[in-house]
């Protein structure tokens, strides 16, 4: 997932990206026209996006303040029949946003909530994050950027509806109400929302409305069914990797052995010979790489055209990862000075009463999403398509025209529901974009005047990066008989993921998103070093991003500092909570009291494991279940305490929690690892990368502590406790603790 920066925050170079980006202004569209237009389907400009930003323009130079992400026009369509559909400004990619944001709008809109639809928006202005400015899904950031944003843009377009009735009745406007997609009277008179949306388009949209209190919600806080699930649980949904345009052709791609390497010969004449293929491409690659691209009527006859390649590669001049030397390499480099997070005195730990020595070791991961990278790309005279699922369009859009010798704005992103992303779909190279607008390129150029789906196979896909990093931790802690921590000297280990990109955010030679989640929420002085080398492996962030390690390493050791000292890990933490965490403190012990933590007796050969750890602004705290069969850990229960301040659509968040838990548990289970061996990924698919089966999933329940305070995200925070409160389980078994993903018991 993406950095979860706070406004004001983003770098440099991408804020002058972005600028150029959206640097270009609208023309005032006369009103007679914007009504004209406006008016053949209902309140809606959302399938004309560019008359939001012509009608921003206008309310600016009238002394306005709105801007394109407050238009209700953009984002919100009233047909006559009284069906609502709320465009959606994110990538729907299986967290829920799709229904969310339209219970938020649909909440101050007083819609019919029986008659809301939804669709997905494109690279339009109208469409980026209203508080980073920039087209962006990640950081478990939508609800939370874009809560009161829509609760505003349906308030507005409600005040616009019930100026339109008041004029047709000739009525004060404050003698009226709304309820369920109807203006209501005074004298019972009664008008649908359909009825009045060509004629409340006439009306200025307000700058300021009032907005419900949250105690008269009647659509926010209660679960409700996704408006894709029928879609989805039918097969009937279509993803980025369903597209067909006319006469489209399908291109896969020979994809070096090592990253960065390039073609030494090429003999393609069996492929050209295969039925179906059109043409067969030499085309750049992403980090300065080169491949073939084979390009042909369907995916089939592209693969078997790839499969008859003759190819030798040239791998002399590009570094070969190799993860036994890695590792070495990495245990050296903790032992040397380094980069410093925070500073304590670590003079206690020399004499301290008792000592805690720990090495931490997390491979590589793969995204692995259930839906392959893809990019469909049509070039057109003058300008271009791109059907995509993509996290950052605006960002990808630009990259295509640089490539395509376009501008921002002759280049439409057409953003496209995607079976899974976790951050790799939020790329700043754009790689898979860009490597599929080279391709449609080069097809142009060769005479195929067509659009171009550029797929990734799943080995592909597995190989082909970018990757959560390979990490390292040392720590050495020093504390007392009480379990008081007197000092803690640590060390992390891995590459830099914003290093040379557009979001760098390294301070003092650390990449923050390395360090985040250590050492809060316990006061513990702690000395924190931090290395990051430089191999020829590409890395990126994963869900959760650096809490995927540091997590399981803070509540493994603070477990651990609990058992050493006899203490109860639940009253441990608590006790170092104190009164300055009272989220930490609700979300553990709602896990705690639900799950009979303490209380319950336990089937023999069974432990309890706890861990609790916020990021992205929600705390999660679980209580695990379980035992060793076999030789192998099981996971048999799971209760989770989530803090998440106001729960949208409970349903959503325990889906999301659910499912950042299932990803945690795959970090632990055997071959859960991508590795190197002389540069080349040595995993290809499901058959030698685990996942989390059916089988391997625990009972789980989840609880969610009541809140009305604004929402914080929900997509990750739900991953990096699981690890640590399985370890901690096994842990208590076993009387070892586990240091390594995935366990190793031997």
């Amino acid at each position: 997932m993406l950095l979860d920066l706070p406004p004001g925050e983003l770098p440099r170079a991408l804020q002058k990206m972005l600028a150029r980006e959206t640097g270009t202004e609208n023309a005032a569209l006369p009103r007679r026209n914007f009504l004209k237009l406006a008016g053949v389907a209902g309140l809606s400009l959302g399938i004309f996006p560019e008359l939001a930003a012509a009608q921003a323009a206008g309310a600016a130079a009238a002394g306005g303040a709105l801007k394109p992400t407050e238009q209700p026009s953009s984002f919100v369509h009233i047909a006559p029949n009284g069906e609502v559909t709320v465009t959606i400004n994110r990538l729907e990619f299986g967290q829920g946003v799709e229904t969310a944001l339209p219970m938020i709008l649909a909440e101050e809109l007083d819609a019919d909530w029986r008659l809301v639809r939804s669709k997905l928006g494109s690279s339009d202005p109208a469409y980026a994050d209203p508080r980073f400015g920039m087209h962006l899904t990640g950081g478990s950031m939508s609800i939370k950027h874009s809560f009161t944003q829509y609760r505003e843009l349906g308030a507005r377009a409600r005040a616009m509806l019930l100026s339109a009735a008041a004029e047709r009745w000739k009525v004060d406007v404050a003698t009226l109400r709304t309820q369920a997609g109807s203006v209501l009277g005074a004298d019972g008179s009664k008008l649908a929302y359909g009825e009045l949306a060509q004629s409340a388009m006439a009306f200025p949209v307000p700058a300021k409305v009032a907005l419900k209190d949250p105690k008269d919600f009647r659509i926010i806080g209660r679960a409700t069914t996704r408006l894709d699930a029928r879609a989805k649980s039918s097969g009937r949904q279509d993803f980025g990797i369903d597209i067909k345009q006319a006469g489209q052709l399908t291109a896969v791609v020979a994809r070096p052995p090592v990253f960065g390497a390039r073609l030494a010969s090429l003999d393609d004449s069996a492929a050209r010979a295969v039925k179906g293929v059109k043409a067969v491409l030499r085309v750049a690659l992403d980090r300065g790489a080169e491949g073939v691209a084979v390009v042909a009527d369907g995916y089939w006859p592209a693969k078997q055209g790839r499969d008859a390649l003759k190819l030798e590669w040239d791998t002399a001049a590009v570094e070969k990862v190799d993860s036994v030397r890695q590792l070495a390499q990495y245990r050296e480099l903790a032992g040397r000075p380094g980069a410093r997070k925070f500073d304590a005195d670590m003079a206690p730990l020399a004499a301290a009463p008792r000592r805690l020595e720990a090495e931490f070791v997390f491979p590589y991961l793969a995204h692995a999403a259930m839906e392959p990278l893809n990019c469909t790309v049509g070039i057109r005279d003058g300008g271009a398509d791109l059907w995509v699922g993509s996290q950052i369009p605006g960002v990808d859009g630009a990259a295509a025209a640089r490539v395509l010798g376009l501008k921002p704005a002759q280049v439409a992103v057409h953003v496209q529901t995607t079976g899974g992303g976790f951050g790799r779909r939020a790329v700043g190279t754009s790689d898979f974009v860009v490597e599929a607008c080279e391709i449609a390129k080069a097809a142009r150029a060769a005479g195929l005047d067509a659009p171009v789906c550029t797929i990734w196979s799943r080995e592909d896909d597995m190989r082909g990066g970018y990757y959560r990093p390979m990490h390292l931790h040392r720590a050495s802690i020093g504390f007392d008989d009480t379990g008081k921590v007197l000092a803690w000297d640590h060390v992390i280990v891995g590459q830099s993921i914003t290093a040379g990109t557009m979001f760098e955010r390294l301070k003092d030679g650390i990449d923050g998103t390395a360090a985040e989640g250590m050492r809060e929420p316990y006061p513990v002085p702690m000395r924190l070093t931090v290395h990051h080398p430089k191999l020829n492996v590409p890395v990126l962030w994963w869900r959760s991003v650096g809490s995927t390690h540091t997590a399981f390493v803070m509540e493994t050791l603070i477990d651990e500092i609990a058992r050493a000292t006899k203490q109860d890990p639940v009253a441990y933490r608590m006790g170092l909570f104190g009164d300055k965490h009272p989220r930490h403190r609700a979300a553990l012990q709602l896990s705690v009291d639900k799950s009979g933590y303490g209380k319950q007796r336990l089937p023999a050969g069974h432990a309890w494991g706890v861990a609790v750890h916020e990021s992205f602004g929600t705390v999660v705290a679980y209580v695990a279940q379980a035992s060793v069969r076999d030789g192998r850990p099981v996971l048999h229960k799971v209760t989770a305490g989530v803090h998440c301040n106001l729960a949208v659509n409970p349903g959503t968040v325990e889906a999301q929690v659910q499912g950042a838990a299932v990803m945690g548990l795959s970090m632990c289970l055997p071959g859960a690892a991508i590795t190197f061996k002389d540069g080349v990924v040595e995993q290809s698919n499901f058959g030698d990368f685990t996942v989390a089966r059916i089988t391997d999933m625990p009972a789980f329940a989840v609880h969610i502590v009541p809140s009305a305070e604004p929402p914080t995200g929900v997509g990750e925070p739900g991953l990096p406790p699981l690890a640590p409160a399985f370890a901690n389980a096994i842990a208590r078994l076993t009387g070892k603790p586990l240091r390594e993903l995935p366990f190793k018991l031997g």
